[in-house]
């Protein structure tokens, strides 16, 4: 059985005063709502920087492989030498 997913609710985009001049003039002159605006330009920017997040996600990947150090290097920034000069993570069911 398959539980139904919540909705979405949406939450307000802040930008700066000049972010949204531009996006309302875009808006206007492309005859769509800011919304709509948005989003297509956020669909675009991922678009064009799918390797640089391909890249990113390649090596999160590297860091999260399970142990309690790796998580720990991630959430910290410290490399697992580091950790392990400070004194290490331990395991997980310690």
């Amino acid at each position: 059985m398959t539980l139904p997913h919540p909705a979405k609710r949406q939450s307000p985009l802040k930008v700066d005063p000049a972010t949204d001049e531009l996006i309302s003039q875009g808006a206007h002159f492309l005859g769509m709502t800011k919304k709509d605006l948005v989003a297509a330009a956020v669909r675009v920017y991922l678009d064009q920087q799918r390797e640089q997040i391909r890249r990113g996600m390649i090596e999160s990947m590297k860091v999260l492989d399970g142990s309690l150090s790796s998580n720990v290097s991630l959430l910290t920034g410290l490399s697992p030498e580091r950790i392990n000069e400070l004194g290490g993570t331990g395991d997980w069911e310690e």
